[in-house]
């Protein structure tokens, strides 16, 4: 029998598995760095003060490189991270899931979210870092450092929306394209968080690859997050 037929789907297949094991690979790694840096001296790595002294101007370490636009558009950027931000943006896909009756996408949404928020109260309660002492904080802070609130909500709220979007898209070059948006506005919010000084780049670091690691986990448990056509 001639199977040459089944060669793209199979393709894809191993293309998606590929995928999942680099992120997740490389999401260990940047764990272990992260984690690394909690033992560090003073609780922090010497990389993790030397990439905050980077960002900001010499001799003045209330003032991030770059001109005042560009701290404002970083502001913006971290806000994307934000509480408001990721349950408005929730609110308003679970209203289009609801006018299409997709019930179970608005529970996978929310099981996602609570998920990672519980993950990252977790880690903050027992690990209880303190916030970067090296700059004067561009934004208000309410919680510990490590790891990243922001950085690992965005991540998950914003590959979760894209990954559900993407479910009933046909043409892969689309889903792809939905996810790389997804993980542009990830980095984009945990490079913010480091230059507005309220995070080390250990603390993002860990957003990132937690939030990762979550939606992996989430994408191999829910046959809705696994892009199955019939």
């Amino acid at each position: 029998m001639d199977n040459s037929a089944d060669a793209p789907s199979q393709g894809r297949r191993l293309w998606r598995w590929s995928r999942w094991q680099v992120i997740g690979i490389a999401a260990l790694a940047l764990l272990a760095l992260a984690i690394s840096s909690l033992f560090a001296d003073d609780g922090a790595h010497t990389l993790d003060r030397g990439l905050m002294l980077a960002l900001r101007t010499p001799g003045t370490t209330d003032d991030p490189l770059g001109p005042k636009w560009f701290e404002d558009v970083m502001r913006d950027m971290t806000a994307l991270g934000g509480i408001g931000v990721v349950i408005g943006s929730t609110l308003v896909l679970c209203g289009w899931f609801m006018l299409r009756r997709r019930l179970g996408d608005i529970a996978i949404l929310a099981g996602s979210l609570v998920g990672a928020q519980v993950l990252s109260a977790i880690a903050k309660f027992f690990i209880s870092r303190p916030r970067p002492d090296l700059v004067s904080y561009e934004a208000e802070i309410y919680s510990a450092s490590f790891p990243s609130g922001h950085t690992l909500m965005a991540t998950v709220a914003y590959v979760t929306f894209a990954m559900l979007l993407a479910a009933d898209v046909g043409d892969r070059r689309s889903r792809e394209f939905l996810l790389g948006v997804a993980w542009v506005a990830a980095i984009a919010v945990g490079v913010s968080r480091i230059y507005l000084g309220v995070h080390w780049p250990s603390d993002v670091l860990a957003g990132w690859a937690i939030g990762a690691l979550w939606m992996i986990a989430m994408s191999r448990l829910i046959p809705r997050l696994q892009w199955r056509h019939g």
